[in-house]
């Protein structure tokens, strides 16, 4: 019992903060950090406020179009990495921008849009966001790749298919758990980005990260305890979902 002690105070301290925010979101008073009774108010609020709706779209816009980027050229740099091109140095550049801090990421961004002189928007933050999206599911589809039989390919390609008929019915099927375990992951992580975009985007086009830390930076209110349980309840489920696929990856 003793042994799980430490376990546990781990739990304890990394939740209680958040569940703190999930109860304050249903505060009926006016307060974010005294309790004034349970209601719903804040979340009618929260889905009145035109600002927050707008960085929502913006959101979701920048994480579907940087997840469908970033699905098909991943899948390509990890069975290219995977079965043409086999390099540890061509695989710590692949997996860099994941690991790299988010501040190098966005100052290189920004200095490379510069030279180039594209102008800032949504468009920027969203090929910004597709970096390291696409790293993030050529790892993920990497492993996949790990635990799949090449036999099948070469089977494929002995009895008279080309490399992209094999690619389509054979490899792509074999991998589609991991791509969309990967794709699941990438979605999450422009969804919870803040940093990148805070560089990349452009006066019109926040964010709801963004819009958030503008809302932050005049006080912490319920409203905001509100969206943080929404974005908590979206974050947990997608990430429930890629550990799901990632389980059936392993197994199959």
């Amino acid at each position: 019992m003793l042994k799980r002690i430490p376990f546990w105070f781990t739990y304890v301290f990394l939740w209680v903060p958040i569940l703190v925010v999930v109860a304050m979101s249903f505060n009926a008073g006016d307060s974010p950090y005294s309790w004034g009774g349970f209601g719903l108010n804040w979340y009618g609020e929260l889905a009145g406020d035109q600002e927050i709706r707008t960085g929502l779209v913006n959101t979701l816009i920048v994480a579907a179009g940087s997840t469908a980027i970033a699905t098909v050229l991943g899948t390509l740099l990890a069975v290219g990495l995977a079965r043409h091109t086999r390099s540890k140095v061509l695989d710590a550049i692949a997996t860099l921008p994941v690991i790299l801090p988010d501040i190098v990421m966005a100052i290189g961004l920004l200095a490379f849009y510069s030279l180039i002189q594209l102008t800032l928007g949504l468009y920027s933050v969203l090929l910004a966001h597709a970096v390291f999206g696409t790293a993030a599911v050529a790892a993920v589809v990497r492993t996949r790749l790990t635990v799949s039989d090449p036999a099948l390919e070469e089977a494929s390609r002995d009895l008279g298919a080309n490399g992209l008929t094999t690619f389509l019915r054979i490899t792509l099927p074999t991998l589609a758990p991991g791509i969309v375990a990967g794709a699941l992951l990438a979605f999450t992580l422009s969804v919870d980005e803040f940093v990148i975009a805070f560089f990349t985007a452009g006066p019109q086009s926040p964010t709801l990260p963004i819009v958030i830390y503008s809302m932050v930076r005049f006080g912490v209110t319920p409203e905001i305890n509100a969206l943080a349980t929404v974005l908590l309840a979206v974050t947990f489920t997608a990430i429930l979902a890629v550990q799901r696929l990632t389980r059936l990856t392993e197994r199959r």
